[in-house]
């Protein structure tokens, strides 16, 4: 069972990408995409930095191997990627009512896939129906 702490916390990530979806939106056309995707990656790495030096001065202890080294920088590259293709998209014209629950559907799903082929995670009868209802919400805001 997961505990509760763990459910807020992933709703404080969906706040967060939210947000960052607008942010991608709002700034793209007024920045070139690249550039974009440069600064808002070194804004992510000064966060992570200053978090990493206050857990470190609380005394933190870091657990690293290469599997943890390796799937983050994979994930690094995805999301390098993603925030470049996201800024393509919107500074040609893509609407944020259009392209953000594309984007997040998407990589709900993908993730979910991914999630059951490589790490063996099964899905209940109302999982399923919710990545069904949310495919289909999806379609009917991108119409």
């Amino acid at each position: 069972m997961v505990c509760m702490s763990a459910i807020a916390i992933a709703f404080v990530v969906a706040a967060c990408y939210g947000a960052y979806n607008f942010f991608v939106k709002l700034s793209s056309g007024a920045i070139h995409e690249i550039v974009g995707a440069v600064v808002l990656q070194a804004a992510a790495l000064m966060l992570g930095l200053v978090m990493l030096g206050y857990l470190k001065v609380s005394g933190e202890t870091f657990i690293v191997s290469t599997k943890g080294v390796t799937a983050a920088l994979v994930a690094g590259l995805c999301v390098g990627l993603a925030e470049i293709c996201s800024y393509y998209a919107f500074s040609r014209g893509l609407s944020g009512s259009v392209g953000i629950p594309i984007m997040v559907a998407g990589g709900v799903c993908v993730g979910v896939l991914l999630s059951v082929l490589f790490l063996k995670e099964v899905l209940s009868g109302y999982q399923i129906l919710g990545i069904v209802l949310m495919l289909g919400g999806t379609v009917l805001l991108v119409r």
